[in-house]
């Protein structure tokens, strides 16, 4: 298991504070790129559960948070990152449609929203190796 991985791990089994989805993502990158993990706590706060809303899921926007603060926005970069995610869960990207899709097959909230985390944060982290952003 890669640190970025083992870190959003431990985010997420912490009950308090909760951190979301976006937060989990993103927050593994922090110390990479340089940045405060409390100033990122605050950033990625709003973009939880489809920044509070159900709309894109907080796990794949705060992936592109993490691209982001590796100076990453060109758009074969940023459209590898959106379409693999969206190939993988039949179009869906937003939290609402995630979630239902995750209930009607039987998988808990936690485990489906863990899962995304994850695999997000292992996609952010081979596309930062892939453009030498990290060894």
């Amino acid at each position: 298991m890669s640190e970025y991985l083992e870190r959003a791990v431990q985010l997420r089994a912490i009950a308090s504070p909760h951190y979301n989805c976006a937060q989990a993502v993103l927050i593994p990158f922090a110390e990479k790129a340089g940045a405060d993990e409390e100033t990122l706590f605050g950033v990625a706060m709003n973009f939880g559960g489809g920044m509070k809303r159900g709309s894109v899921c907080g796990a794949i926007t705060g992936g592109l948070m993490a691209l982001g603060l590796f100076g990453l926005d060109d758009k074969e970069t940023v459209g590898t990152y959106y379409d693999t995610l969206k190939e993988r869960h039949g179009g869906m990207t937003d939290c609402a449609e995630l979630l239902k899709a995750s209930v009607q097959n039987g998988i808990p909230r936690s485990e489906h929203c863990n899962g995304l985390v994850f695999e997000c944060v292992t996609l952010v982290e081979e596309l930062l190796r892939k453009n030498g952003k990290i060894d």
